[in-house]
């Protein structure tokens, strides 16, 4: 072992304190409630403490035959430090939130568990270290979905699981290739293996992808985050979103930035994604009536957004700092955001115990310090200037101009960066996904303003009993200064998010030296006041006339018109998990039945003289025949091989069919 150990305790440490405090709330819930809490905060300080120690590494060999290795660099230290804030503000939030809750001191260990995992992500030196943390995050924050043990908590923690299990099989896969290519997981290493024709990595590349885009909740493996984040408690939510999902972004960045740097081909398949996943989850929340899933939703949109500028980085090649910074600046305004909408998200929730819109509304009423924390973050989500999602917003979107403006100046007929596209049609297909962005932004703008309506505005609901305490002095502070964050952000862009950018630059390859942004002169600010446009609109045209109406008691009523049909886990994914791959795996077993029966009954009736047979290299397992029995050979086989294989496949079904029930 050798290298700075302090990174070893940043993983290991969150994952002892878990324990630790499981058996204090075995004698005291209080006293396990402040153990958690001190321990996310002595955390967040070791975080700190490592300021002086940007680049430094620890290498332990042996672990699991290719050893870990954990560094410390710019973007690491500045997500290390949002990870363990996030977690010292939800965590000190949960008391107050879980109170009257079952299985509490299962909750803080898991919730712990996964602060040490994920953290060992993102301070992860190479892929296979990256595996080992990102597959034991996924397994200890299924707990924090199915925390409540509700039927709806149970079936999308059925699904969560599924798709993590799934993903991370397919990124093994994908390792394992990519290993066998290159020789080596190292991502320094990665970013430095640079080959004219990258073809051969592009089959090893995308399994890998696919995992990372899994967790990332990339279409069209999105499917687990709207019911998740609307099951798990709001302080789990928030990690969920803000954090657990930037997991999956850490991989494809490590990807796309790194050993397919700069490759077209490879933006082009982000790009696609990116821009489904971001219109589809605006979409998506538009109609949601759910403020949890509306924000779930929003999630997967605003993660269309920063693979929006992932893909961007592909395509501008060694220009590409709008692009980088852009991306930095939207995953930390996106994940101090959901920190902030999720939490507020649990005030409601805490209160009311509902979550649909027509039963909360009117909820926000005279409650000031929910209100400021709401706006804020309403704000920072629609990249309002001013506030911190308009600076990662607007860098990408001029890095999207950029590129445009870049081939409008290539002779016509010229090819443009994509080989089987000319300059010209890639120009009109950028001036599309500069639309969808601008549309999608403008979408934002639209659910923001309806869930502001329906918290602040609308006449309470039936039976909305207003308390005058409705939030503790704890998680008011908690929630205040939170949200205070997304302003101070906005307001002073060169003294915060400029430096940001410029620290976590360096690993997505972006240059070192920088453009000056005037992110207040009208061309920046032009795209926002367009996104808004769009968003009023929206709101006025087709939300309020479409997906609202009115009591005869004149209320307001918010209709869920999203077809149940088109809702693709239902339709596609869970038939194909719970049938189809059990048929195959039958099938499989039988035609390796089929192959292997005949040379099996063959070798037995050569022996069949013989009163008893025990394999040499299996003392346990044997094939025994009594004297004064008549059975042949040919009778016992399917009690052998193809009995065992039958077996197999049927309790594959059972356990498959039991997940998803």
């Amino acid at each position: 072992m050798r290298g700075n150990l302090a990174l070893l305790f940043l993983a290991v440490w969150p994952m002892l304190g878990g324990f630790v405090s499981y058996v204090l709330g075995k004698k005291s819930r209080l006293v396990r409630d402040v153990a958690a809490d001190i321990v996310c905060v002595i955390e967040l300080a070791a975080v700190l403490s490592q300021w002086g120690n940007l680049g430094s590494e620890l290498v332990i060999p042996g672990v699991c035959g290719l050893g870990m290795k954990f560094k410390l660099d710019g973007f690491r230290f500045i997500y290390a430090v949002i990870i363990a804030f996030m977690w010292s503000a939800t965590t000190i939030f949960s008391r107050e939130y879980l109170r009257g809750h079952r299985n509490r001191n299962r909750y803080y260990l898991y919730v712990l568990l996964t602060l040490g995992s994920i953290m060992g992500v993102f301070i992860s030196g190479d892929l296979y270290t990256t595996f080992m943390f990102f597959e034991m995050m996924s397994l200890f924050s299924y707990i924090m979905v199915v925390q409540d043990e509700t039927h709806e908590a149970q079936r999308a923690a059925q699904t969560y699981l599924a798709i993590a299990i799934i993903g991370g099989l397919v990124t093994l896969t994908g390792l394992i290739l990519l290993y066998n290519y290159t020789g080596t997981l190292d991502i320094d290493a990665l970013a430095k293996f640079q080959l004219h024709d990258k073809s051969p990595l592009y089959v090893p590349g995308f399994l890998v992808f696919v995992g990372f885009a899994a967790k990332a909740a990339i279409f069209p493996s999105h499917i687990w985050l709207p019911t998740a984040h609307t099951a798990a408690p709001a302080p789990s939510s928030a990690l969920l979103s803000g954090l657990l999902t930037k997991s999956g972004l850490f991989g494809i960045i490590v990807l796309s930035s790194g050993i397919f740097m700069h490759d077209s081909r490879w933006g082009f398949m982000l790009l696609i994604l990116a821009v489904i996943t971001m219109v589809l989850g605006a979409v998506l929340a538009v109609f949601s009536v759910n403020i949890k899933r509306t924000l779930a939703c929003s999630s997967m949109s605003q993660l269309g957004f920063i693979l929006t500028g992932v893909a961007m980085q592909c395509f501008l090649g060694a220009d590409n700092d709008l692009a980088v910074r852009g991306t930095i600046l939207y995953m930390v305004g996106h994940s101090l955001v959901k920190l902030v909408l999720f939490l507020c998200a649990g005030v409601v929730h805490m209160n009311t115990h509902k979550l649909n819109l027509n039963d909360i509304r009117g909820f926000g009423r005279g409650k000031w310090a929910f209100m400021f924390a709401f706006v804020m973050g309403g704000l920072g989500l629609m990249g309002a200037p001013l506030w911190n999602g308009y600076l990662g917003k607007t860098l990408i979107h001029e890095a999207i101009v950029e590129h445009i403006h870049g081939l409008g100046h290539l002779a016509r007929g010229a090819s443009g960066t994509l080989p089987f596209m000319s300059a010209s049609a890639e120009a009109f297909m950028f001036s599309v996904c500069e639309w969808l962005f601008l549309i999608s932004g403008g979408l934002t703008a639209a659910y923001v303003i309806k869930l502001f309506v329906a918290l602040f505005v609308a006449r309470p609901a039936p039976g909305m009993h207003q308390k005058e305490i409705y939030l503790s002095w704890t998680n008011t502070i908690v929630l205040t200064l939170s949200a205070l964050i997304l302003p101070v952000i906005g307001f002073f862009p060169a003294e915060t998010g400029d430096k940001i950018s410029a620290l976590g630059s360096a690993f997505m390859s972006g240059p070192e030296h920088h453009h000056a942004v005037e992110y207040f002169s009208f061309a920046n600010l032009e795209g926002a006041i367009i996104s808004v446009t769009i968003g009023v609109a929206v709101y006025f045209l087709f939300i309020r006339r479409l997906l609202q109406s009115e009591s005869v008691k004149g209320e307001v009523v918010y209709l869920d018109l999203w077809p149940e049909w088109l809702n693709i886990e239902n339709a596609l994914f869970r038939p194909v998990i719970g049938l189809v791959l059990p048929f195959v795996g039958s099938l499989l077993a039988k035609v390796v039945d089929l192959i292997t029966a005949g040379p099996v009954e063959f070798m037995i009736s050569r022996a069949s003289r013989v009163k008893f047979i025990r394999p040499p290299e299996d003392t346990d397992f044997g094939y025994y025949q009594d004297e004064g029995k008549a059975e042949t050979a040919g009778n016992l086989l399917p009690s052998s091989l193809s009995y065992g294989l039958m077996t197999f496949a049927a309790g594959l079904l059972f356990v498959i069919a039991f997940m998803m029930t």
